[in-house]
């Protein structure tokens, strides 16, 4: 309905995230929104599947004015499974091995999630560079503070 093409098995690109920042401003009137059930075939191997339907993971991401800050979901935490998951995506388990072993002498249900404090603190200062937002901002020109 907005003119953009997104494949619904497909990673949003940023000016995909950014169009659906500007229409759920228009339609809902905040800057702020969350995506959940994002495609298994996009998410890393740890990334639990949605119970109801395996094309999809039990992850989210958080956006402000489609801008990602935070992305997240649900873990493998079924040893077998994990290394099921890990050679669906091409993963030689043997490279992984210790990473499962430590699976086997049990872990709960667990999630985990990164948040770009330096694109928060952009974002709610209105700064035009992230670079501003940085104490130690690095690019390919500068290395040193």
């Amino acid at each position: 309905d907005a003119g953009v093409d997104v494949d619904p098995f497909g990673d949003l690109n940023t000016a995909a995230e950014r169009k659906l920042g500007q229409l759920v401003l228009e339609k809902y009137g905040t800057e702020f929104y969350i995506l959940h059930r994002y495609p298994l075939a996009i998410r890393p191997f740890y990334t639990m599947p949605c119970y109801d339907n395996p094309a999809y993971s039990n992850s989210f991401d958080v956006f402000i004015r489609g801008e990602e800050i935070i992305s997240g979901a649900q873990r493998v935490h079924v040893p077998e499974f994990l290394a099921e998951r890990a050679q669906a995506c091409g993963i030689d388990v043997q490279t992984i091995s210790t990473y499962i072993d430590s699976f086997k002498y049990g872990a709960p249900p667990h999630g985990g999630f990164g948040a770009g404090l330096e694109r928060v603190v952009m974002l709610f200062c209105n700064l035009d560079n992230i670079r501003k937002a940085s104490l130690f901002p690095r690019d390919p020109t500068r290395l040193v503070p």
